[in-house]
This record gives structure tokens, C-alpha cells and sequence, in this order.
């Protein structure tokens, strides 16, 4: 089965590294799968950049298109909240760059292509009879614009007076952007679409969205390498850090630091309250990170990309912490699991999905961080439940969440697609 992954980086950032486990997975299940990316870090032969510009005409039509996009966002720019992620348009400087960059294939799996994928010529030039399944790392590809809603809930309608950009207008940038959503998707042939969420908190979003809401849903959790994640020494994992051997140590990670969504500042309000636990440490992952206020000592990795060094980190640490305000299924929560590290973090979006309370972790109320702070002293003052989490961890990741379960999953979805297409076309002749 020839498959043509399609996402904006290779490996760098946690749903790209979901999308490249996966590709390499089918590698190695025996099918013909690449990855047709925006920005390629890996030199992985199987992973296809988009070609730089040669022409004088296609980098001026990538600056035009990129200019134009600009200006339609720039009367927000005064407006917009602070702290936000981004917010992407419909449109990208790519245009049809990349339906002509696309290899021959059986299957399209769409994953993270925000400012990469061109609504309206991608779905324009797919040809019908062939299968699209899109993994959703976020909200985007059915909002106007946001990756996450932050509860505002408009994309149930149609979007506008978009608080993410600071509007009151019914018909703002948010508004036109799913207007064009909505004309690219009436493109596509009945059932070539097929959305697969990471958990039942983004198949229900799906359900709601006005965009989405009558696409086929499949529900397929992100797995990993569970050899390369697994539980290590403790002890050496934390001299290969200089992390005291006594410490009792939170561990953070997130692609950045300063992301509003992720909660950094929730968790640093807890850790403040936890001042009086002897030998506290905080070790954190994600760039944009220098330079922060911590009552307690701090050790900052910055970005980490390397799975092996991120599974040494996870087993480095005592309790891992999500304290995000609203989160999809995070790749993080599995890592942490599959190294035998339980988890805190607030019940929110597929969080729960993984941290099953008093089994493979505790949660507290979004955004309470006292309550935050109650849960990892809970964790961190008993060290046999500590343990007997860390097996529960290592159990359900080894039975949920291995990659070769999670491949074969998607290679039975490609077949139900493309048997669905065989009929379709034998009916139509």
C-alpha cells in the first residue's frame, strides 16, 4: 500500500515526531509509505521536503500569497490577546505547490499542516478517488483559525467576532477563513474524508463543529516506540543530568515553555506552594524557557528531540506534570507512561483518557493550581504508590499504546477506505 504522509515538520515538535512514528512504523510493516513535509530536519530518505524555489515566478507568487495573507491578519494585530498560539489561515505561501509535490499514492494522511496545506487548492486538485484520513493533533481544521478554542466554542456555528483576535466583527478574518473551509471540504467526494481523533474528547468536538460534523470518525490513540520508552535506572538517568540522587523531581515538557495553553505559570503557583518539601527540584523541557522564576531549584534541558534522551528525563523524574488549560491527546502523558512515570495535571480535553486517577496518576480541577499542588504532595510524599503507579503506567502504555498497534490500526483503516472507493467506483460504472 503506497501511503504519503503530509505534515509541516518531519521531527521536530511532538506531532510531527507522532506523524514520522507512525510513517516508520508502516515502513516497516512492509508498505510504501513517505512523508512529504514543509521543513525536513531528519536525513531520513523516505521523508520529502518541498523543493526551494528554482523560479523567479514561483518564489514571487509564494510572496505575494505570503503578503496577502498578512495583510488580511494585520488589522488584528492591535487587538489580538497576548499569549496566544497561532492562529492560522486557510490559505499558505505554498498554493498548489503542494498537490504538485505529491507522490503517486493509494492513501493521504493529513497530520499537523497548518501553514503548509492550502485548503483550496489541495482538496481542488486531490484526485476523487483518492482516500484523505487526517489525524487532528488540535482543533485547527475545524475552527476559523484557532488550534484550540479556549472554551469560546463559535466554531459549533460559523465563527466570528473571533476572541483570539480581539473581535467583536461577525464577519472577521475568523468567519472568512471558515467560509473557505467550508467551500474547500464541499469539494471532496462523499466518504473520501475521514477524520481519526487521538481520543473521545476531540471525536466529540469533531461532532459539534459545523465543518466536520458529518465526516466518519475513527478513534486511534498515538503510540510510540515502547522499547526506546521504557522505564530506566533512576538513578543513573539522573547522573547523566547532574540531578541530585536524593531529589524528589517535577518534570516539565511542552515544544515551549512560555506557551500560555500549557500551563507553566499554573504549575510554578503550585510549586510555590510545595516550598516546605525537602530536596524539591523542577527539571524542564521546551524552548523559551531561560530566564524563569522558580522558588525551588531548576535545572532547564531546553528543546529535546531525541526520543532516547527524552525517555532518559522521563525516568529521571519522580512525577511528570501536564498543568494545561486545555489539551488534545498529549504525546508527553504517553511518553511518561510508557518510561513508568506517573502523571498530575487538571481533567482537561483527552488528559483523562490516560491519567486514570489513583492508577496511572492524579488530577486536579482545571486550573486550580492549589489543587494542583495538593495532588503532586499527595504523590510525592508516598513513594510505594509511587511505585505501584509506575507499573500501571508501564502495563496500559505496553497494551494501548504500542506503535505496532496503533500502525496496524491505521493499515485496517486505509483498507476500509480504499475497499469503500473500489465499490463506490464499481457502482458508478
Amino acid at each position: 500500500m503506497r501511503i504519503v504522509h503530509i505534515s509541516h515538520n518531519d521531527i521536530a515538535g511532538g506531532a510531527a515526531r507522532a506523524a514520522y512514528r507512525l510513517h516508520r512504523s508502516l515502513i516497516a510493516l512492509g508498505h510504501d509509505s513517505r512523508m512529504l513535509v514543509a521543513r525536513k530536519t531528519s536525513d531520513d530518505p523516505s521523508v520529502i521536503g518541498l523543493p526551494w524555489p528554482g523560479s523567479l515566478a514561483t518564489r514571487l507568487r509564494r510572496r505575494l500569497r505570503r503578503d496577502l495573507i498578512k495583510r488580511d491578519f494585520r488589522p488584528y494585530q492591535a487587538t489580538r490577546p497576548t499569549g496566544l498560539e497561532s492562529f492560522s489561515d486557510d490559505r499558505t505561501a505554498y498554493g498548489h505547490e503542494l498537490i504538485r509535490a505529491l507522490p503517486p499514492c493509494d492513501v493521504v494522511n493529513l497530520h499537523y499542516a497548518a501553514g503548509l496545506l492550502d485548503y483550496a487548492s489541495f482538496f481542488a486538485r486531490l484526485p476523487r478517488g483518492t482516500p484523505v484520513a487526517w489525524r487532528l493533533p488540535d482543533m485547527q481544521a475545524f475552527t476559523g483559525g484557532c488550534h484550540y478554542d479556549e472554551f469560546c466554542g463559535r466554531y459549533i456555528d460559523a465563527c466570528g467576532a473571533c476572541p483570539q483576535l480581539g473581535s467583536l466583527a461577525p464577519h472577521d478574518l475568523s468567519q472568512k477563513i471558515w467560509g473557505r473551509k467550508r467551500a474547500a471540504f464541499a469539494r471532496l467526494a462523499p466518504g473520501q474524508l475521514h477524520i481519526v481523533a487521538l481520543n473521545s474528547w476531540i471525536a466529540a468536538e469533531v461532532r459539534r463543529s459545523s465543518l466536520l460534523r458529518d465526516v466518519p470518525i475513527s478513534v486511534i490513540a498515538n503510540g510510540l516506540d515502547i522499547a526506546t520508552f521504557a522505564p530506566q535506572d533512576k538513578a543513573a538517568a539522573r547522573a547523566a543530568f547532574g540531578i541530585p540522587h536524593d531529589a524528589r523531581v517535577v518534570l516539565f515538557v511542552a515544544a515551549s515553555v512560555t506557551n500560555r495553553r500549557k500551563g507553566f505559570d499554573l504549575l510554578v503557583q503550585a510549586l510555590a506552594a510545595l516550598r516546605d518539601l525537602p530536596r524539591l527540584f523542577l527539571v524542564t523541557i521546551g524552548r523559551g524557557g531561560a530566564g524563569i522564576d522558580s522558588a525551588i531549584p531548576l535545572l532547564e534541558l531546553g528543546a529535546v528531540n531525541d526520543d532516547a534522551r527524552l525517555a532518559l528525563a522521563y525516568s529521571a523524574a519522580d512525577v511528570y506534570v501536564i498543568p494545561s488549560r486545555q489539551d488534545n491527546l498529549p504525546n508527553t502523558v504517553i511518553e511518561a507512561m510508557a518510561c513508568g512515570t506517573p502523571t498530575v495535571g487538571f481533567a482537561v480535553g483527552g488528559v483523562p483518557d490516560m491519567v486514570r486517577p489513583g492508577v496511572t496518576g492524579l488530577l486536579a480541577p482545571p486550573e486550580d493550581s492549589a489543587a494542583l499542588a495538593d495532588q503532586i504532595r499527595a504523590l510525592l510524599a508516598d513513594a510505594g504508590r509511587c511505585d505501584t503507579m509506575a507499573q500501571h503506567c508501564r502495563r496500559i502504555a505496553l497494551a494501548e499504546h504500542d506503535q505496532l498497534r496503533q500502525s496496524m490500526r491505521y493499515v485496517e483503516l486505509y483498507t476500509r477506505l480504499l475497499t469503500a472507493r473500489t465499490m463506490h467506483a464499481a457502482q458508478g460504472r
